[in-house]
């Protein structure tokens, strides 16, 4: 794919540059923002070679690309503002409260996402070869090892803090020493043997002392925070003194105050709605199961599943395993077995080739979009056979309480991080997940006639 080609026939069939308002992208789509969306020609955006598909939700105009979207990115930015046209990659826009957060959320994470998902299968690996007696837990290599497959978790606060700071309009770097400064071990030590709770004063101002590696919510807070204060700093002084001036007062100000006030709300803020939505799933793992299995590809294909994802990472960095990701693998797994029904059923070649080239997406990366947005949005009853599948495999990973060790799109390739200490869980997760095959492929054949085109 010619990335800058692309762009360009993307930003001629929307109106050009000065229609765009704000722009950013998820782990597979292009999101922007329009001044005027009675000028785009939406059906020529679909026909563009690299566009899977197109979705005009929560005030967005969203466009498929795949998980090379980053790449295309960087060109459509290059292309906008090359002309000169001032365009937001904050959340500074007039789109809702709730749209502006799962933009943000969505902005925030997806380039941490290929890091946490490779540490995830890492950490999978390296417990199951020590399961299997391949590696020493007291050596030097599974150290090593950990190490590799921790530090991304350990160190979430830096990255967050970066990621963050670009969807909020502060400087990065900055933003990242905010995020370092949590994590310094001379902060730590003041800590000492009691750990979370324990306190100290700054200028006479008592501050409750907390742990913040592997934290999510304090320091997206924190930097939310600063970046009003870096904009003000930034409007209102000299050009002459910014280099020094509001370094100097960006870290003054903004570590004292993450740590007495920001950064104490954040964590209970954060462990208060991972709590809730852990022991809603131990009262009834079943019925989470049912409605995350079955429901999740909904929320996919109206872009908001973002919102769910810190709740996932949180779990994963605080208790070391998540109930949530294997929901999402039956729903994966059941849009995987759909394919196949569609596979052996249809007779149409175009369409048997996109179900074949679906299931090896899948299998192989996670993305399900071209199969939802180029099959089942577009057949009503293949897209209830997936939400069935799905719940039910949910249905049966909840009853087992499955977990997964990392935060991992599912796929055949992220299968380690069902290895964990407990006993069967691995075992169970494959069961699950081929009754969701299973159950989709059966229910896709039944309602895929013979005769079917892709449309």
């Amino acid at each position: 794919m010619d990335y800058k080609i692309v762009a360009q026939n993307i930003l001629d069939k929307i109106g050009g540059p000065e229609n765009v308002s704000n722009m950013t992208h998820c782990a597979t789509r292009l999101r922007l923002r329009l001044k005027d969306m009675s000028i785009v020609n939406d059906e020529e955006v679909k026909n563009i070679d690299g566009v899977v598909n197109t979705v005009n939700k929560a005030g967005q105009y969203q466009l498929l690309i795949g998980t090379e979207v980053p790449k295309l990115y960087d060109e459509f930015e290059m292309l906008v503002k090359g002309e000169g046209v001032q365009v937001s990659n904050t959340n500074e826009d007039k789109g809702s409260i709730i749209n502006n957060i799962f933009s943000a959320i969505s902005a925030i994470f997806a380039p941490l996402l290929p890091a946490l998902a490779g540490s995830g299968i890492l950490r999978g690996l390296l417990i199951l070869f020590t399961q299997l007696g391949l590696i020493d837990e007291k050596s030097g290599t599974y150290s090593i090892l950990n190490v590799a497959s921790m530090s991304v978790f350990y160190f979430l606060p830096v990255l967050l803090a970066f990621t963050a700071a670009r969807r909020f309009g502060a400087s990065p770097y900055l933003s990242a020493l905010i995020g370092a400064a949590l994590l310094n071990p001379e902060y730590i030590g003041l800590m000492g043997d009691k750990g979370n709770g324990a306190t100290t004063d700054f200028f006479g101002v008592p501050a409750v002392l907390m742990n913040y590696n592997a934290t999510v919510v304090p320091i997206i807070l924190s930097i939310w925070a600063f970046s009003y204060l870096y904009k003000f700093l930034d409007r209102t002084i000299p050009e002459t003194l910014k280099l020094v001036v509001i370094p100097l007062i960006s870290l003054a100000v903004m570590i004292p105050l993450t740590i007495i006030v920001i950064g104490p709300i954040g964590v209970y803020s954060g462990e208060g709605v991972a709590a809730l939505v852990n022991w809603l799933i131990e009262r009834s793992s079943i019925l989470t199961g049912i409605v995350i299995g079955g429901g999740w590809s909904v929320l996919v294909s109206l872009g908001i599943h973002w919102a769910v994802n810190p709740i996932m990472i949180n779990n994963v960095s605080t208790y070391g395993f998540d109930y949530i990701v294997p929901y999402t693998f039956a729903c994966n797994f059941a849009v995987i077995g759909v394919t196949i029904g569609v596979y052996f059923k249809a007779r149409n070649k175009k369409l048997k080739g996109f179900a074949l080239s679906g299931l090896i997406t899948i299998a192989l990366s996670a993305i399900i979009e071209p199969v939802l947005f180029g099959l089942l949005v577009k057949n009503k009853k293949l897209f209830l056979a997936q939400i069935i599948a799905g719940a039910i495999g949910g249905a049966y990973l909840g009853l087992m309480k499955v977990v997964t060790t990392a935060f991992v799109f599912g796929s055949v390739t992220t299968f380690p991080a069902f290895v964990s200490d407990k006993s069967g869980n691995f075992l169970n997760a494959m069961i699950g997940l081929i009754i969701s095959t299973i159950v989709g492929a059966v229910l896709g054949y039944i309602f895929t006639r013979k005769e079917d085109e892709l449309a």
